[in-house]
């Protein structure tokens, strides 16, 4: 059998700036000093008129940003999660959400596969964040061709967006011919009637394994993608929680605030449902291989399906 291949959705990130940039002279990427890192080098090597290095000062670059966005350009402000989301938040809010501008936000190295860089590094609270302002789309792609059509959508999308993407490689899965990426709207990758697992980002693929064992132990689990966690997917949520009774949400995020408390507020006003949250547990991160850590913080795919198990 061969390898799956593994890409990092920031990698994706910065290969769809630079087709993007092919087909819309309107698009202009700023950075913070960190193109190596959020792969937006790749525009700049292409369109090095249209990329703008602002330095380390990521709220500076928001502004810089919702300027350009008030000239007609559609610019794609990219940095660290934890810079993006988290040092420039006042900035996301007032200049860019308040407005309503046409601002992409780029947020790479999001979330605990940060690995080595550290608590500092790994931001657990930027879904949380970005959900909480008016008219903000937020986008947590799971793979490599995810990433890609969220970039292409963002840009097609009038408002304000919020993408997140991640440091470590992950397996690319929706690598077929019948994917369809649609704002707002989850996929469905596997069916079951006994248990849902409604997942975003890195750990999807990490469910689809965690499905397969269960199904070994005659457990069949219903595991959706949301990768558009606002706007949710409500009715999707609410029909799969009603065929099967329960739910578990997976998200490389605090519990608090992110994929799982989106899913707990749409239940509980229209279909009280039992759910199991996975994530990382009220807790800051630490300094370790990316790989172990995920392992550590219950996000792979044997934690999923022993956390699963127990609760269906």
């Amino acid at each position: 059998m061969s390898e799956v291949k593994k890409i990092a959705t920031r990698e994706s990130y910065g290969n769809a700036l630079a087709e993007l940039g092919k087909e819309h002279a309107d698009v202009v990427v700023l950075d913070a000093d960190l193109a190596a890192a959020t792969k937006t080098g790749v525009f700049k090597k292409a369109f090095p008129e249209r990329h703008i290095d602002c330095g380390i000062a990521e709220c500076n670059m928001i502004g810089v940003a919702a300027g350009l966005a008030a000239t007609g350009k559609v610019p794609f402000a990219s940095s660290f999660a934890m810079f993006a989301a988290g040092r420039a938040f006042e900035q996301v809010r007032n200049s860019v959400g308040y407005p309503k501008l046409n601002v992409k936000i780029g947020a790479t190295h999001a979330g605990i596969s940060v690995g080595e860089d550290g608590a500092s590094h790994q931001c657990n609270e930027d879904i949380a964040l970005m959900r909480t302002i008016p008219g903000m789309v937020v986008i947590n792609p799971s793979d490599d061709v995810e990433a890609k059509a969220a970039v292409k959508a963002a840009y097609e999308h009038q408002g304000p967006v919020y993408m997140r993407f991640g440091r470590l490689a992950v397996p690319v899965i929706n690598d077929n011919a019948n994917y369809k990426f649609e704002l707002g709207k989850g996929v469905v990758l596997r069916e079951g009637k006994d248990v849902t697992i409604i997942a975003t980002g890195l750990p999807v693929a990490n469910c689809l394994e965690a499905a397969e064992r269960l199904a070994a132990d005659g457990i069949e689990a219903k595991v959706i993608n949301i990768h558009t966690i606002k706007p949710l997917d409500e009715e999707l949520v609410v029909a799969a929680a009603k065929e099967t009774g329960k739910v578990v949400t997976v998200e490389e995020h605090s519990v608090i605030g992110g994929l799982g408390s989106a899913v707990c507020d749409v239940l509980s006003e229209k279909a009280p449902t039992k759910v199991l949250k996975i994530g990382v547990n009220d807790t800051f991160g630490e300094s370790g291989p990316a790989v172990e850590l995920v392992k550590k913080y219950g996000l792979d795919a044997e934690s999923i399906y022993e956390k699963v198990k127990a609760f269906a």
